[in-house]
């Protein structure tokens, strides 16, 4: 019986190699239009944009919470049904007085 020495049929000698292809200008570290990092507070369309959340949380049986932040650093917090209310009057009274709103609106009058 005479047999053949088995060569491997996966050698790199044997791997068809595809066609290069000319790159067209230079690479892109990310997709096009993806952006590259996450801006906060862009203005959008007219330039406003928000400076102050209210976060109100009532579940179904469970202590009411909420949250008043401001960019001018204000941070506020209530917890039960009598003092969220008081925070939501808070707010809207530190909405008509923030000092980013009201030099906001000064310089859209002037």
């Amino acid at each position: 019986m005479n047999k053949a020495p088995r060569t491997p049929t996966n050698t790199p000698q044997g791997a068809v190699q595809g066609l290069s292809r000319p790159s067209v200008g230079a690479p892109e570290g990310v997709a096009v239009g993806v952006p590259i990092a996450v801006l906060s507070n862009v203005p959008r369309g007219d330039g406003r944009y928000p400076i102050a959340w209210l976060h109100i949380c009532t579940p179904h049986r469970a202590t009411p919470t909420a949250t008043s932040t401001c960019e001018c650093g204000r941070n506020r917090r209530a917890f039960g049904g009598a003092r969220v209310l008081a925070l939501i009057d808070d707010h809207t009274t530190h909405r008509d007085h923030c000092p980013l709103r009201t030099t906001l609106e000064g310089r859209q009058a002037a």
